[in-house]
């Protein structure tokens, strides 16, 4: 890395442009979240069946994992701030669009380019650690993925409850400004961040895959977070099904309530953050895998209705969302330590592998929960976030990047 690079990366970041890049992030996460409360109320306004409602919320997060493979890594080789502004302006129309459709088949493209354009969020973080020194990147990444991770809590009840008083095409018209706006504030404020690379994007993408299988930091960081995003997904997707059923008769409102417990767990990205910072990252990840697990065993203690059973499942989702946001943070410092050239690419992988395993999370909770109840789902739950246990104890010393790993990624033709 030349001289002029490293000065740069080593100048501090302000805390306002920290705190400016984690609203962002937050705002822009939101928008993959905001219909998923929203299906039946979509699907019957645009008449779609039963079976292609749930096709709403699947293309919008098919075209997040496009996003993450095919645009986050552009963040190596475009000027980052414009290329965030490109995707909020993309989004920002759809989201304008998808207001006022009337036609089901065409709101069901827009959802896929709302996931699309979302990706912005994905190439702002790699962005932050960019401009932080490595003293306190961990902190800072911490710090703007607490933003992000308190856009995705609060924009399932936010979205439920602006349909309620406004109708449910109000939350993407309110998105629609909120992004636009958002793209001019970043342009106007944020630094430029041009990469050094040179790299041409067919071989930027083709680099991905032998990033992927040359990387050991970010092949056990992307497995560790993936089984415990599977029982993140898994625990919000069946938690619904078991809060309306019989057992504790919730209104959607209440269900909407008790979905504000998981913003507590954005309080433990900084933690996280700075954990890391202090070379902890190994004994934080320890901590983060045994909340996740515990989270899944405590609401097998009580499984009535009563006022105990519904304490522990509140208890529960908070030692699930802590764990799950310190986790992700600990990998996201771990791999973000592998040299700026990569950083896109090492985050488009990363966020595509868990978010893999938390639509297999999804996907399994359902069939559980509907085969066997909530203490199948759970049992899932339980099991996910174990094998990441077992895996954790293969780890033979703490991650951290030694100088002889810094000067073979430098070196590397992929940069």
């Amino acid at each position: 890395m030349n001289s002029i690079a490293k000065q740069k990366m080593e100048k501090p970041v302000s805390s306002w442009v920290t705190l400016i890049l984690a609203i962002a992030c937050g705002v822009i996460a939101a928008n993959l979240y905001y219909a998923q409360p929203l299906v039946g109320l979509i699907s019957s306004s645009l008449g779609l069946s039963s079976v292609a409602a749930g096709l709403i919320v699947t293309l919008t997060q098919i075209g997040y994992g496009f996003g993450l493979l095919f645009i986050v890594p552009l963040g190596d080789i475009l000027e980052n701030r414009k290329l965030v502004a490109a995707l909020l302006f993309l989004t920002a129309i759809v989201l304008a669009i998808a207001s006022v459709v009337k036609s089901a088949s065409l709101f069901l493209a827009v959802s896929l380019f709302i996931g699309l354009g979302s990706v912005a969020a994905q190439v702002l973080v790699p962005y932050a650690a960019h401009l932080s020194p490595d003293a306190t990147r961990g902190r800072n990444v911490g710090n703007v993925m607490s933003g992000l991770l308190l856009g995705i809590m609060l924009a399932r009840p936010v979205s439920s409850i602006v349909a309620e008083f406004m109708g449910w095409r109000t939350i993407f018209a309110l998105s629609a400004a909120m992004i636009f706006v958002l793209a001019l504030v970043l342009v106007k404020l944020l630094p430029i961040r041009q990469p050094m690379t040179t790299t041409q994007y067919p071989t930027l993408l083709s680099s991905m895959f032998l990033l992927l299988k040359t990387t050991p930091v970010l092949q056990r960081r992307a497995i560790y977070h993936s089984c415990v995003f599977g029982t993140f997904s898994l625990f919000w997707t069946t938690v619904p099904l078991l809060l309306t059923s019989p057992i504790f008769h919730f209104s959607q409102k209440e269900v909407a309530l008790f979905a504000l417990v998981g913003v507590s767990g954005a309080v433990a990205a900084p933690v996280a953050g700075r954990l890391a910072d202090r070379g902890w990252i190994r004994p934080a990840t320890g901590i983060a895998l045994a909340l996740v697990t515990i989270s899944g065993i405590l609401p097998l203690v009580s499984q009535s209705g009563s006022t105990s059973a519904l304490v522990i499942l509140v208890v529960s989702a908070i030692l699930l969302d802590i764990g799950v946001s310190a986790n992700m943070v600990l990998g996201q410092r771990a791999i973000f330590s592998l040299g700026a050239e990569f950083r896109s690419r090492l985050n488009g992988l990363y966020m595509a592998i868990f978010f893999a395993g938390g639509a297999i999370g999804s996907a399994t909770g359902g069939w559980a929960y509907a085969m066997g109840g909530w203490k199948a789902a759970l049992l899932i739950g339980i099991a996910l976030p174990a094998i990441a246990i077992i895996y954790y104890t293969t780890e033979k010393k703490e991650i951290e990047l030694t100088e002889n790993d810094t000067e073979i990624m430098e070196n590397s033709p992929l940069s």
